[in-house]
């Protein structure tokens, strides 16, 4: 995307510097990084990187509207609903896909959003650790909004730690040493410190909630919870788990970010935004004329994640076996640009822009990013398999 850029890298790369960098990437916490990292990051040019953080401040406008919170009531399920809901989210992503518009040119379309945290503490290590072994210019950072690495995890702290001793937050997962992202969680240790905690080890007494400290060996009241569990994961494990405690209870604890606000920004919020850089997005049980070009269309559920249910090729018979329409969203396709210059074919690539929101704060802040790329159909490892200069990477945006 920085021609100048992309072709210097390529011609400098060599598969021995990229080994000897997984090498020691993988050095940290051995065995804990199980997706594949990119042979290379992204270059953004400040001309793209305004469009991108100008449509992510326009549905910023959104989720910050008064009435937000009244939009997105249905968007929970009343199985989920937790009590105790704070005001705003503490975590946002966008992610979008680079495409190319009937002009020709660049431009993002954002392909879903969360409000929900994402690799937010990996994404410091893995770019300060590629800088040294490949040339990455010093006016160019995978973060945003001003921030540099010692500002960013002061906030991520204040954030995720808030004014509570160390040892009374917890990070809150289904058999987190067991998650592909386990890497992330163990970062977040490294930075914050903070312990990793499953669900099925809560210990609970009344409406207060405990764990055993890994250090004291004591168990200990937990008084704020970094939360990373998401409820249609753990319908999927509950018969393998045992017993475990029911977060939909009225417990004494602070969630960071609440659970409700995975479900308030995500696919459901999208109909909802009207912006050149969002893709016209339909509730499908409020459509009152199909599309004839429904091949231009994707067909997404609303509960799920991770890619699960979405149909890509979509039919009539698709449609006609959805029987509550209320919970699927017809979301017009975007293409994404065969971008990326690698030694073989182009890579097509999906950056997620991913913001902080402090308490008292009137909006969420934009500070980091990752990006994936692929040569498949869609992004994600079962369309890459067997494919190289694709998987995780970061994108160092021209400062």
């Amino acid at each position: 995307m920085v021609p100048a850029l992309r072709k210097a890298f390529n011609a400098a790369f060599t598969q021995q510097q990229y080994e000897a960098f997984l090498k020691d990437l993988n050095s940290l916490h051995p065995g804990a990084i199980e997706f594949r990292i990119a042979e290379t990051p992204v270059f953004i040019p400040k001309d793209f990187g305004k469009k991108i953080i100008d449509a992510c401040e326009a549905i910023v406008d959104l989720i910050v509207d008064p009435d937000f919170k009244k939009l997105t009531d249905r968007a929970i399920p009343k199985t989920d609903n937790v009590p105790n809901e704070n005001e705003h989210t503490h975590f946002i992503a966008f992610d979008f896909g680079v495409c190319i518009n009937e002009e020709g040119l660049l431009e993002p379309q954002l392909i879903e959003l969360q409000g929900f945290p994402t690799l937010f503490a990996f994404q410091v290590y893995y770019p300060d650790l590629l800088r040294k072994y490949f040339s990455i210019p010093d006016n160019y950072s995978q973060y945003l909004n001003g921030y540099y690495k010692e500002s960013y995890l002061k906030d991520l702290k204040e954030v995720i730690v808030g004014n509570e001793p160390v040892e009374n937050v917890i990070l809150l997962e289904i058999k987190p040493h067991e998650q592909k992202t386990r890497i992330d969680f163990y970062c977040t240790q490294d930075y914050l410190g903070i312990q990793l905690v499953c669900i099925t080890d809560l210990i609970q007494e009344g409406e207060k909630l405990f764990y055993i400290n890994e250090k004291t060996k004591k168990k200990t009241e937990i008084k704020r919870i970094y939360n990373r569990i998401i409820f249609d994961d753990l319908y999927t494990q509950k018969d393998s788990l045992g017993n475990f405690v029911d977060i939909t209870q009225d417990l004494d604890v602070e969630w960071i970010p609440h659970p409700n606000w995975f479900y308030r920004i995500s696919k459901f919020t999208m109909p909802f935004i009207h912006h050149p850089f969002v893709p016209k997005t339909f509730f499908l049980n409020e459509i009152k004329q199909i599309p004839s070009d429904l091949e231009n269309f994707v067909l997404k559920p609303l509960f799920s994640f991770a890619g699960q249910g979405v149909v890509i090729d979509v039919t009539q018979t698709d449609l006609d076996k959805i029987k509550d329409p209320e919970n699927w969203i017809l979301q017009q396709k975007v293409k994404y640009a065969d971008i990326i210059e690698t030694p073989d074919i182009p890579a097509k690539v999906e950056i997620r822009m991913m913001y902080i929101w402090k308490d008292g704060d009137a909006r969420p802040k934009l500070a980091i990013n990752l990006s994936r790329m692929s040569k498949g159909k869609m992004i994600g490892v079962r369309y890459n398999k067997d494919k190289e200069w694709v998987g995780g990477n970061v994108c160092y945006f021209d400062r």
